[in-house]
């Protein structure tokens, strides 16, 4: 089985696709972390965010990699032999995955490793197209979204714990920013799917969206 968790920005999708993940027993794939692995790429190859030959070049030597998270940590992701956890969520990489995930050739050989990772296993992916590019015959699509206030105030919340003092007003400046980038760029926009279920999270906590989605993916099973 698979499901797809699409959304804007810091909607939630990484976090709760974790935990429904985690109570299904399926695997989980970051496609987000993968596309901010590739940013992190070009920043240590001193390659302008828009090179797209010059990035598809070394990413196609790179391999990207996850490993299994403990409780209340993020997963761990790795460049090659290289633990990028931290590296892939530094204000410089966030404000610049956006140009680099708009490539169309780093897209293509990344949504060429998503659909690999996801052949034979019953799967969670999260990211913007999911449901429209990457697996588009998942049988459960679902599409997260929270106002651009609340998404900037946990972000806010996530960074203080890392250490980033980006203020709020920024980073709230910054999502909207990122929501016009991801939804406006020429290949796979962020879309919601026709078939996908819509999960406004303003007002939810994590757990109670997780359940909702547990409960479709049940029901979608039988």
């Amino acid at each position: 089985m698979q499901i797809a968790i699409d959304g804007p920005a810091s909607a939630g999708k990484s976090t709760v696709a974790k935990r429904v993940t985690q109570k299904l027993g399926f695997i989980y794939c970051d496609t987000g972390a993968m596309y901010r692995a590739a940013t992190v790429l070009a920043k240590e190859h001193h390659l302008a965010y828009g090179d797209e030959a010059g990035i598809l070049a070394v990413l196609e030597k790179s391999k990207i990699s996850f490993k299994p998270a403990h409780p209340g940590e993020d997963q761990p992701v790795f460049l090659n032999q290289e633990d990028v956890t931290l590296a892939i969520r530094t204000p410089e990489i966030t404000n610049n995955v956006s140009q680099v995930s708009a490539l169309p050739k780093i897209r293509e050989e990344l949504v060429r490793q998503q659909r690999e990772i996801a052949s034979g296993h019953d799967i969670v992916m999260d990211g913007r197209d999911i449901g429209t590019t990457v697996l588009p015959a998942a049988e459960l699509k679902i599409f997260l979204v929270a106002s651009a206030a609340e998404r900037a105030r946990r972000r806010y919340a996530e960074n203080i714990t890392k250490g980033i003092m980006t203020p709020l007003d920024q980073l709230q400046t910054e999502i909207e920013q990122r929501d016009y980038k991801d939804s406006h760029r020429q290949v796979s926009p962020l879309t919601k799917a026709d078939d996908a279920v819509e999960i406004d999270t303003t007002s939810l906590t994590i757990a109670e969206v997780v359940e909702k989605i547990v409960t479709l993916a049940k029901k979608r099973k039988k």
